[in-house]
């Protein structure tokens, strides 16, 4: 067993302060040997505060700054999409171990030749690693229904059917839209809900189910301030003739303004059925589980970095390498494709 005394530890670099980071933070602090020494943001004063909150030495501007003063052995990547290629290019240049937030490129090819570039700038012989944070199917509940489906307790899946129903971009008695108060720079996406939001739960799909393929896609826009959809219907395939339905909706009256998601999947034996919190297996055989949303939201985050650290510890392969986080957005693109055809 190895002696945790003589474990080298990892500095990390953290490029971005926005509110995301503050569930990246408390997964970092959870990590043995492991100490986020910088974090850089445009915006210094949230710099600023994250680092006052977490006990971070080094405060930066820029990513180039904190890589060129900081002695760091890896970075985790949380500041918009748009800069996340210039910020992985900049830290394979530098030798250092990346973990990205999805997506890492805004579209497809973008990102196919990102990682043609990373896995170059490994080949000429800097030790680069680089992991997307995916962290939705690390949710306790998606790791459990993995499980049931993993032993067989529902039988071969063949129906699925997947949903997220929100009011958070319906405005309330002041106008306001509680989603674009939570970020605002939803807003201003061409790509909307497909690409910011429910990447996650095809990539979840992928996870629990196996490749899919899209067999059908309508998108639409019923927000007057948004510039992309915020309603989406999707239909997939996957093996065996399984059939997927994928329904997101994050204008819809009735529902809370945070997004929670439904899932049920019908095999020969059994159903698997998330309802919020609420996980059931039902059929041959019959569990309830309840879990806590918030509990189990930061803990996607300390999974997700636990992963991290431990693969690069122990070498072994990310599960959300960039290789598989490219088959989630080929799915994207083909229903971008299908819903302009529509």
């Amino acid at each position: 067993m190895q002696n945790q005394d003589a474990v080298k530890p990892i500095r990390v670099g953290l490029i971005g302060a926005g509110w995301v980071t503050h569930h990246h933070l408390i997964a970092w602090r959870k990590q043995q040997h492991v100490q986020v020494v910088a974090i850089c943001d445009p915006d210094l004063s949230a710099a600023r505060k994250r680092a006052d909150e977490f006990g971070i030495e080094a405060v930066f501007e820029s990513a180039i700054e904190m890589l060129e003063c900081s002695q760091l052995d890896a970075v985790d990547i949380a500041s918009p999409r748009h800069t996340h290629a210039d910020m992985v290019r900049m830290a394979a240049k530098n030798g250092l171990h990346i973990l990205c937030q999805k997506p890492l490129a805004p579209t497809l090819p973008e990102a196919q030749q990102l990682v043609v570039d990373v896995e170059q700038a490994a080949n000429d012989g800097n030790a680069v690693r680089m992991m997307v944070h995916e962290n939705w199917r690390f949710r306790p509940y998606y790791r459990q229904a993995k499980q049931w489906i993993a032993d067989g307790l529902i039988g071969a899946p063949r129906l699925c059917l997947m949903s997220l129903f929100s009011s958070g971009m319906l405005a309330d008695a002041d106008g306001t839209r509680p989603m674009l108060v939570r970020q605002p720079f939803l807003a201003g996406l061409e790509r909307m809900l497909v690409t910011e939001v429910l990447i996650h739960h095809i990539d979840t799909l992928r996870y629990l189910l196996g490749e899919l393929l899209v067999k059908d896609a309508v998108t639409g826009c019923v927000t007057p301030v948004l510039l992309g959809e915020d309603i989406a219907s999707v239909t997939l395939s996957g093996a065996g003739n399984m059939r997927v339905s994928l329904q997101g909706d994050v204008a819809a009256a009735g529902y809370p303004t945070n997004i929670v998601d439904q899932l049920a999947i019908h095999g020969g034996r059994g159903s698997i059925i998330l309802n919020g919190g609420q996980l059931q297996l039902a059929g041959e055989y019959n569990v309830l589980r309840n879990y806590e949303l918030p509990v189990s939201y930061q803990a996607s985050y300390d999974a997700t970095i636990a992963h991290f650290v431990q693969c690069l510890r122990e070498n072994l392969p990310f599960e959300t390498s960039p290789q598989d986080n490219l088959k989630t957005m080929q799915i994207v693109e083909d229903i971008y494709r299908l819903a302009a055809m529509a």
